[in-house]
């Protein structure tokens, strides 16, 4: 058979054309492949630009327009509002994801999840991405455990970060400078350096934030040798010159009482930065030498650098602690022109400053001008107001925030809880027990120690020892507290055996803790004694307060030894003020002393030339003493310079509403009511309150009643 030709050549010419079509196809829709990952990897790298600059919004406007998205899209977009502590967002962004099928969840992803949850107080989404972790095997990634780890430590849970780090099955210097820092600041320092010194057993790698987390353990724990041998691993290292690890080596040897090295260290830095001099200004704030702050924040001033809301939050502090208004005032001004007044730590510190320097009324106006308000900023006005003695007001403030603020924590509950202790609202006070408990704040330390200092000054003593006794542990603010409740009930020997107790416990007694256990010797008389402890203060790295030497001048005083008061009087390195010799003043007419009263009377009069109690005590020992001449000389004075003795007051609160009495007051609308109750009272017959707004005068007329 002859096959045509023509038909061959045709046959050919088709099947080329067949497959040069097949070629152009396949190549085409390779360019089309190759053109879309292109197009992806250039959106990416715009995307990636515009949150690197801080430009959120833009770049979220370019995500939602996006068509396709792939694992790099969204760990760029959900990074972003994590860098922008946006947790809301960060999380929902990834919940989008994460129930989306065409995505690969990857451990970078979960990574920055548990970031986003770790900036919420609540990890109950983080411990849901945990589980997701552990169902798909991602917990054995270093990246997932070390943020797992972070997260919990962020959020409080503490024991559970140090599982999931002792589950890790690798750990490089992320992990183990994640549960350093975790347990550090939860307060852990010595946990913290023991995971640092079992970091150094097993030879692994640690870098200059480890080392400075550590120096901060050491620095709040007050540990100098284990800082200094820090310290030597640094300069091993040649991490000593990093500015951060330079200025925790400063901040410990300043916590650490090492001073003049601390100065040296801080000298020695050669480029001073905002954080160099922001941490040696608090330093000298939280080793209570706020004049240095303020000087090294006028040094600071010089040397060109401008401090930032931490320091001055720092050196507004230490005008609080000096109530150096006129100076706080001046960094206010500097605040509002800077506009620094949105940052809450600095608000807080002018807040702070108002209220110690008894301008609560400045103070209250910051905190209603304050668009943001956090716990602090609630704790700060009530205790404010609690330490100034308006009670209403704190209580008013409490009951505010519980409406309309945070959840009140444990400061807030204690300051509102002194205010009941110092007036003496018994009631009250037992109902913020009852909140405490409902809240479930009651066992911490700041609320027990408050509970039992205002039992005792309501005078329920028994009350506050069963605070006391209940508690599993008592840290030395509620010791304190008992050993002061038994000093200023009479209870003296109690007081000096729970004191004794302390010390056997192993606790280091305070400055507050001698003031108590001073009291009590004073009350009983025990001079000897009280010496003993006046001069065990220094041996605990004390130093002797005003208050100190005042415990000791009534002790003088009440054992009749006038001279050796007057002398700790003078010779005390303190202003001499009218409340040490008042109270030489009061001995002297108790014991009648009429030379050593006047020259205590003297003194007073020079500093408080109208103060009343003075010039009647000194009238009255005239009088005991036969000096009649002398006592109406004292009493003429008195009606010359219009000096006129307050009245003593006292007041119950009954319905929230107060009621004060006077003597001689006739300005209650029923004052003749209260004075037929008062004569009813101090009758011999008993009275009986019916609750019908009529009496009974005694126990027939009930019988026959009822």
């Amino acid at each position: 058979m002859v096959i045509s030709p023509r038909i061959c050549i045709i046959r050919s010419y088709t099947t080329s054309c067949i497959a040069y079509a097949q070629t152009l196809k396949t190549t085409s829709i390779q360019q089309t492949h190759n053109a879309n990952q292109f197009n992806m990897f250039q959106i990416n790298t715009e995307l990636k630009d515009l949150v690197k600059a801080g430009k959120l919004s833009d770049a979220r406007q370019v995500f939602d327009k996006l068509p396709q998205r792939d694992e790099v899209t969204w760990t760029t977009i959900i990074s972003g509002y994590v860098k922008a502590a946006d947790s809301s967002e960060a999380l929902s962004l990834f919940s989008t994801m994460w129930v989306d099928p065409t995505q690969r969840m990857d451990p970078f992803l979960l990574s920055l999840a548990l970031k986003a949850c770790g900036l919420n107080p609540c990890a109950k989404r983080g411990e849901s991405v945990h589980g997701y972790c552990v169902k798909t095997d991602f917990v054995s990634s270093v990246f997932v455990g070390s943020a797992l780890l972070d997260m919990y430590m962020k959020t409080g849970k503490v024991n559970e970060g140090c599982k999931v780090f002792d589950e890790m099955p690798i750990r490089n210097v992320v992990s183990w400078t994640a549960i350093i820092t975790g347990l550090v600041r939860a307060g852990f320092n010595m946990e913290g350096i023991s995971y640092f010194a079992k970091l150094c057993r097993n030879n692994m790698a640690y870098d200059s934030y480890t080392l400075a987390i550590t120096l901060k353990a050491c620095a709040d724990a007050c540990l100098l040798r284990t800082g200094k041998e820090i310290h030597t691993q640094t300069l091993k290292k040649g991490f000593d010159t990093t500015s951060f690890v330079a200025n925790t080596l400063t901040t410990m040897y300043s916590k650490c009482g090492k001073e003049k090295y601390a100065l040296y260290l801080f000298e020695k830095i050669e480029t001073k930065d905002v954080v160099s001099w922001t941490t040696m200004i608090t330093s000298y704030v939280q080793t209570g030498q706020d004049y240095k702050a303020v000087q090294a924040f006028l040094r600071m001033r010089q040397s060109q650098v401008n401090p930032n809301e931490y320091t001055l939050a720092a050196v507004i502090s230490s005008c609080a602690n000096t109530a150096q208004i006129d100076l706080g005032q001046q960094f206010h001004a500097h605040v509002l022109h800077n506009g620094l007044m949105r940052c809450m730590s600095v608000a807080n510190s002018i807040m702070t400053m108002y209220s110690k320097c008894g301008k609560l009324h400045l103070s209250s106006i910051v905190f209603h001008e304050m668009t943001q308000k956090d716990i602090v900023s609630w704790s700060t006005i009530i205790g404010g107001y609690a330490q100034g003695g308006f009670g209403d007001e704190a209580f008013q403030y409490l009951s505010l925030m519980k409406k309309d603020g945070p959840k009140p924590n444990e400061f807030a509950f204690s300051s509102v809880l002194s205010v009941c202790g110092n007036m003496a609202i018994l009631e009250q006070g037992k109902q913020l027990h009852a909140h405490c408990i409902h809240v479930g704040l009651d066992h911490t330390a700041m609320v027990r120690s408050g509970l039992i200092n205002m039992y005792s000054k309501c005078g329920s003593i028994k009350e506050s020892l069963k605070m006391f006794t209940e508690a599993k542990h008592n840290d030395i603010v509620s010791w304190t507290a008992m050993i002061n409740g038994y000093a200023e009930h009479g209870l003296s020997q109690e007081s000096i055996d729970l004191f004794e107790e302390l010390i056997k416990a192993g606790l280091t007694p305070d400055a507050v803790t001698f003031i108590g256990v001073l009291t009590a010797c004073s009350h009983a008389g025990l001079v000897d004694l009280g010496f003993h402890y006046f001069n065990q203060i220094t041996n605990y790295k004390l130093g002797l307060s005003k208050e100190h030497y005042g415990c000791m001048i009534d002790l003088l005083c009440r054992a009749g030894r006038l001279h050796e008061a007057e002398n700790m009087i003078t010779n005390m390195p303190y202003n001499r003020d009218d409340v040490v010799w008042s109270t030489l003043l009061r001995a002297c007419r108790l014991h009648g002393d009429v030379e050593l009263g006047t020259h205590a009377a003297k003194k007073i009069l020079e500093m408080d030339p109208n103060c009343a109690s003075t010039h009647i005590t000194l009238a009255n020992l005239y009088s005991v003493k036969g000096r009649w001449r002398e006592a109406a000389e004292v009493r003429r004075l008195m009606r010359m310079k219009g000096v006129i003795k307050e009245p003593g007051w006292s007041w119950i609160k009954i319905r929230d509403c107060g009621f004060a009495f006077a003597a001689g007051d006739h300005s209650n609308p029923h004052w003749e009511d209260i004075c037929c109750i008062l004569g009813l009272l101090s009758s011999k017959e008993k009275v009986f309150v019916t609750g019908e707004n009529d009496l009974i005068y005694n126990a027939h007329e009930v019988e026959e009643r009822f």
